[in-house]
């Protein structure tokens, strides 16, 4: 048995994954990252528009801060995050850009003066100011207060994978490419390592890790439109939830982008909104603002998508060549702004529809795209049931984001949480009590088990076919447990993804080679597939209400006084067919942000019973005379004490200056 031994174990080569190995090797802990591809071909470089960070540079994000950002982001996840984890990620946001900016991101800058820009359909001039020359600039994204997002073009992703990347190389830090973790090595209580396929060779490895971090992004192909990667599949969420004693956080949120080009999926960044794009209907009729007069294209993605859904269902939809859909049009932005700031959407309008899209309209339709749900973590993003287990990213519920996302806060946790975690990681791999004395006699049996499997499968006894069963499985995911939901629908997609799990457990190859072998990646990966589509799906049926991204038809008000919870999914048996569902309270009373009206449709839901008292202790404390903001947000809910102590430093801006030496003399 091949054993490779290592400090930390990264399982994942993406954004995440990366920075989390860059803080466990910066305090001195050898890191080695497992990867399906190589780092720079992760999915962390498909994000197009941006990150979120209160820099306040732009005129329009003038009077932004980190109560700002924290506001849109509760608000965002419809009360469904954790807010001391909130207020970590808002407080290091901007620590994270400006990392980014001095490891070579090519941030785009702040010019003085006039520009146009498009704002409600109109063109508009403002002015940035002089002293605000050459820092970070800013857009505008959707379910935000202030133009926020700090980007690169469109290419924000790209720049940062590369960066990030690039940094790792300079670490020292090894990338082992096409190698796939098929089993978290376990005792019940302690994670040791992982049973690593390498995808050429067909030889299984133990790697042994004092830490091991899952960082392997989203589960987007349980879908069948998605603007995931191909490689985006959940293995990291199956592998957690097959230890039976680490647990999925809130996977039947599932959030739908608004603008995936139709019909193939591929993301055309929230950026063109942003910028001042518009949705528009079969009769050329701007219809977001009947809907929603407020924010309009620049709704929360959950309230768009579901719009944009209901307006093509009222008959409303663009019949096309493309299908029916509905029209993105930026051409109004203009030629130069277009092919300068928005040059990855040209092109992909370019070569995958024929578009050009600054003189035509662009074909979109929302399409599946992140997956709030992940392996539940507490703030230092380790599980807090299977003892050095961590995860950062997509791929864990640490849980930043609860019930919906707002765009550019997925790239920036990528980072930020790397940034964290990864120092987290290296406090528990400080303490003598973490020195993992392995049991080898563990570490021999979950090889042995793991390579009984895929002997089993490459036996030829099995008659299912793995790309019949997933095929199956996206058509009941997207046809059943999409943006709207029913109990009979869930019900059914519960009944028949159980169907198809049981299939699964009897597929035939017709190549057996035990090295490169597609076949054999696609039947053992469908099994792990079709556990985590249950855990969305049956996590979806439990919760009778609306939330976010998870909308009820039968049950469409959000239900504080019930489901003001975190749903927690296990899977016990290897033979179980469902998954054990429980529930962690969200305590109202330790909220700085008590749940209220997100400033999205009808002011319709139940109230949690603590929720009025809560406010008013809320509002009390705001009416303190004296306070600052720092003060009252302390006196609200303090959570300093939970970042590194090094990331606890207070941001500085254009109009908002600090002297640390005197504030900590004082």
């Amino acid at each position: 048995m091949n054993v490779v031994y290592t400090d930390v174990l990264v399982i994942g080569g993406g954004l995440a994954g990366l920075r989390m190995a860059i803080g466990a090797k910066r305090r001195g802990h050898d890191a080695i990252i497992l990867s399906l591809v190589p780092a720079k071909r992760s999915h962390s470089k498909a994000a197009q528009g941006g990150m979120q960070a209160s820099l306040g540079n732009v005129i329009k994000g003038q009077g932004d801060n980190e109560d700002v950002h924290f506001e849109d982001t509760v608000r965002g996840s419809d009360w469904g995050a954790d807010q001391d984890v909130v207020r970590m990620f808002v407080n290091t946001a901007p620590k994270a850009v400006r990392e980014l900016a001095a490891w070579g991101v090519p941030w785009s800058r702040v010019k003085r003066g006039d520009r146009e820009v498009i704002i409600n359909g109109e063109k508009v001039t403002i002015t940035e100011r002089d002293e605000a020359h050459g820092t970070v600039a800013q857009r505008d994204f959707g379910g935000t207060k202030k133009w926020r997002t700090c980007y690169v073009s469109d290419g924000t992703g790209h720049a940062m994978i590369n960066a990030v990347a690039d940094r790792a190389i300079a670490e020292s830090i090894p990338v082992h490419e096409r190698t796939e973790a098929l089993a978290l090595i376990h005792d019940g209580g302690r994670c040791y390592g992982a049973v690593v396929r390498n995808l050429i060779t067909g030889e299984l490895i133990a790697y042994v890790a004092k830490a091991t971090a899952i960082a392997t992004g989203g589960a987007g192909r349980l879908y069948r439109v998605t603007t995931n990667a191909v490689i985006c599949e959940g293995m990291g969420h199956a592998i957690a939830l097959e230890t039976g004693v680490a647990a999925l956080g809130n996977m039947e949120a599932v959030q739908f982008h608004p603008t995936g080009i139709f019909p193939a999926g591929i993301l055309v960044t929230e950026g063109c909104r942003g910028d001042g794009g518009l949705l528009k209907d079969v009769d050329g009729h701007r219809f977001m603002p009947d809907y929603e007069p407020e924010k309009k294209e620049l709704a929360s993605r959950d309230v768009v998508s579901r719009r944009m859904e209901e307006h093509i269902h009222k008959g409303k939809g663009v019949k096309s060549r493309f299908g029916e859909h509905i029209w993105l049009d930026i051409t109004l932005l203009g030629e130069h702004h277009i092919k300068h700031n928005l040059r990855e959407v040209f092109e992909i309008c370019h070569y995958f529809l024929g578009l050009d899209p600054t003189k035509d309209m662009i074909p979109v339709r929302p399409a599946q795209h992140y997956t709030m749900g992940g392996v539940r973590t507490n703030h230092t993003g380790e599980s807090p049931t299977l003892k050095g287990l961590f995860a950062a990213g997509e791929a864990a519920c640490w849980d930043m984001h609860g019930f919906n996302r707002l765009g550019g806060n997925s790239v920036a946790e990528t980072v930020v949480a790397g940034m964290l975690v990864g120092e987290f990681i290296g406090d528990f791999c400080d303490r003598p009590e973490n020195a993992a004395s392995v049991p080898m006699g563990v570490v021999h049996e979950f090889v042995a088990r793991e390579q009984a499997k895929l002997d089993a499968m490459l036996s030829g006894q099995g008659k299912e076919d793995a790309t019949a069963l997933r095929v199956a499985m996206q058509e009941v995911m997207t046809s059943q447990v999409g943006i709207f939901r029913t109990g009979k629908d869930l019900e059914q997609a519960v009944d028949s993804l159980q169907k198809l799990l049981v299939r699964s457990r009897s597929i035939g190859l017709r190549y057996t080679a035990r090295g490169a072998n597609p076949e054999l990646v696609a039947g053992y990966r469908i099994q792990k597939m079709l556990k985590v589509a249950l855990a969305i799906a049956y996590g979806a049926l439990t919760r009778t209400e609306s939330r976010g991204a998870h909308s009820r038809q039968d049950y469409p008000r959000r239900d504080d006084a019930q489901w003001l919870k975190r749903t927690l999914a296990t899977w016990r048996g290897e033979n179980d067919t469902l998954p054990a569902l429980a529930y962690e309270p969200l305590d109202v009373k330790k909220m700085e942000l008590a749940p209220g009206w997100r400033g999205y449709g009808a002011k319709d839901y139940v109230d949690h019973p603590d929720t009025k008292a809560r406010a008013a202790e809320v509002e009390a404390i705001r009416k303190q005379a004296g306070l600052d903001r720092f003060a009252m947000q302390a006196k609200l809910m303090p959570y300093e004490h939970l970042l590194p102590a090094r990331f606890r430093g207070r941001n500085e801006r254009v109009d908002e200056r600090f002297d640390e030496p005197k504030r900590a003399a004082s």
